[in-house]
């Protein structure tokens, strides 16, 4: 009987399990590998996929309205927009302090800029109305300071509003002026007794120590006196325990006189200086965008909009963006066939004449790439316009009359024949590569077996050939689709893409929302188109050769 004693796991030379120490191993492989890559791939996640992420995400982001308008925004909260009425005085009081704020800010000409999008002419109503706004400010400013002088100097305001330790922290900072300016501490319990106030203060501090000055050395802005003075009369007796000593007086002194202020409408006041702060499309406006997040971009680049009763169609005249989609996909399929068609047959001659006469033919393929993309279309223009070259051309060999020459420029067959003269390098080298893999004797061999050159090219040529149209087409059809400058300089109202709009809100309307929005819809029609594409004909059969 044999010794079939177990000696237990096989084991490397230096004793540790086989099995252990292979896995040992290939995990140090794969971190070599990582480690290889590693500069790659962060290069490219930091050049490429963030400002991707970035720019989509602006598509979804608007906190703008919620940050400049904080106040307006709580104060819209319990108004009905259906009612068909302008809000309340609470809403015009909220609204005058954070104008006054955001015009310190500069910050409500950007936002009535994007209010602008939903809304023509609020644009022009923020900006006219910054500089009103803060004259309600200097009305209440001088009341103050009639009552006591104290009230014009900032040390004041930072001693009500700011912490003891930041006071400290920023009187040995104002003593040395070394390094940036403390981080502003608001005091505790001040934010509850005098909530206006104190988030107008908060961004004055920070503003102020933005710019590297001190808080209490500088100018107050004249909200802190509309502010103070709404936040006493809706307090009358604010509670003194958050307040320095020092202050309580002056507060107490504040609040009494602030009672017999004579009565102020916010409202009449934002009505005398634009009409538009009465109407109900206004308010409805800032309050349908005030979330962080909408879907108003979108619904814009599909020729929707958000109305009172919901989403519903854009106004006939502002319909543009799904006719710009389907022009842009149709254009785009066409442009890429032209291409096929014209370039098989090139590349088939690349492929099998003798090497001297296709390296010759194959520099002339290559030879637009040696010129400026803005040069080539420049001569399409000059080319095609009717008193260009090919009208001159037909003209002479009598094909029309004079009095009736082709119009070829500033529409959509003038960017079909200059994008198809563009982009036709890029479907002829993929379809070479691979003809160019394709044994000569396989045409012979059905030949001789019978087959017409016809059945022999059809049948066993053209199937070879395939995954270089597949390559060409996906290639010229990608590029196509994300044109615009020769669309812009040879298209004209008629033969502009999608593109041309993603460019024109990016570089001159400043709407990066709907340009990102568009450009989102765009990558996923041709993701969609791609992935159709791998279930019909299969991603794999795409070659380069």
């Amino acid at each position: 009987m044999s010794d079939t004693t177990d000696t237990g796991p096989m084991k490397a030379a230096d004793g540790t399990p086989l099995k252990k120490s292979l896995a040992r191993a290939l995990r140090r492989q794969k971190l070599r590998a990582l480690a290889l890559i590693a500069p790659l791939l962060v290069f490219v996640l930091v050049t490429f996929v963030a400002p991707i992420a970035d720019m989509l995400f602006r598509s979804v982001e608007n906190q703008i309205v919620r940050d400049t308008l904080p106040n307006t925004v709580r104060a819209l909260t319990d108004w009905d927009a259906g009612s068909g009425e302008a809000p309340g005085e609470p809403v015009y009081r909220a609204l005058s302090v954070d104008l006054q704020a955001a015009a310190e800010l500069k910050q409500h000409t950007r936002l009535g800029s994007r209010l602008n999008y939903e809304n023509p002419g609020v644009s022009s109503l923020f900006r006219s109305s910054g500089r009103g706004a803060d004259k309600i400010g200097q009305d209440f400013q001088k009341r103050f300071t009639g009552l006591d002088p104290a009230w014009k100097d900032g040390e004041t305001w930072a001693a009500i509003l700011g912490s003891d330790e930041w006071l400290a922290a920023d009187a040995a900072w104002a003593a040395h002026k070394a390094g940036k300016p403390p981080a502003f501490r608001m005091r505790d319990g001040v934010a509850e007794a005098l909530p206006l106030t104190a988030n107008a203060y908060r961004m004055f501090a920070k503003d102020a120590q933005d710019a590297g000055k001190d808080p209490a050395a500088a100018k107050p802005w004249p909200v802190f006196y509309d502010a103070l003075a709404q936040d006493l009369g809706a307090n009358a007796s604010p509670s003194t325990a958050a307040l320095p000593a020092a202050q309580a007086p002056l507060i107490a002194a504040a609040s009494a006189a602030v009672a017999g202020f004579e009565p102020f409408s916010y409202r009449d006041a934002f009505l005398g200086m634009d009409k538009g702060w009465g109407a109900v499309s206004t308010w409805e406006t800032i309050q349908t965008y005030s979330p962080a997040y909408t879907s108003g971009y979108f619904l814009n680049a599909v020729d929707l909009e958000k109305g009172p009763d919901g989403i519903q169609a854009r106004p006939p005249e502002e319909r543009i963006y799904i006719k710009l989609f389907v022009r842009t996909m149709w254009m785009s399929l066409f442009i890429t066939f032209c291409c096929l068609v014209i370039g098989y047959p090139v590349a088939w001659l690349l492929a099998n004449l003798r090497a001297s006469t296709a390296n010759v033919l194959m520099i002339l393929v290559l030879l637009p790439f040696w010129t400026s993309l803005l040069v080539r279309t420049s001569a399409w223009k000059v080319l095609l316009q009717q008193q260009g070259v090919i009208n001159d051309i037909l003209v002479w060999l009598r094909i029309v009359d004079d009095g009736n020459r082709l119009v070829m420029i500033n529409n959509q067959m003038g960017t079909i024949i200059a994008m198809t003269h563009i982009l036709l390098p890029f479907m002829i080298l993929p379809l070479y590569s691979v003809m160019k893999t394709v044994p000569p004797t396989y045409l012979r061999a059905a030949k001789s077996l019978g087959a017409t050159p016809w059945t022999a090219f059809w049948r066993v040529y053209f199937p070879q050939s395939v995954p270089g149209i597949g390559a060409g087409s996906i290639l010229v059809f990608i590029l196509a689709i994300g044109y615009y400058i020769t669309p812009e300089l040879v298209g004209g109202t008629e033969g502009v893409f999608i593109s041309n709009r993603i460019a024109f809100h990016i570089s001159q309307s400043l709407n990066w929302g709907l340009a990102a929005a568009l450009g989102a819809i765009l990558l996923g029609v041709v993701l969609l188109l791609y992935y159709t594409y791998d279930k019909i004909v299969g991603i794999d059969n795409v070659k380069l050769g």
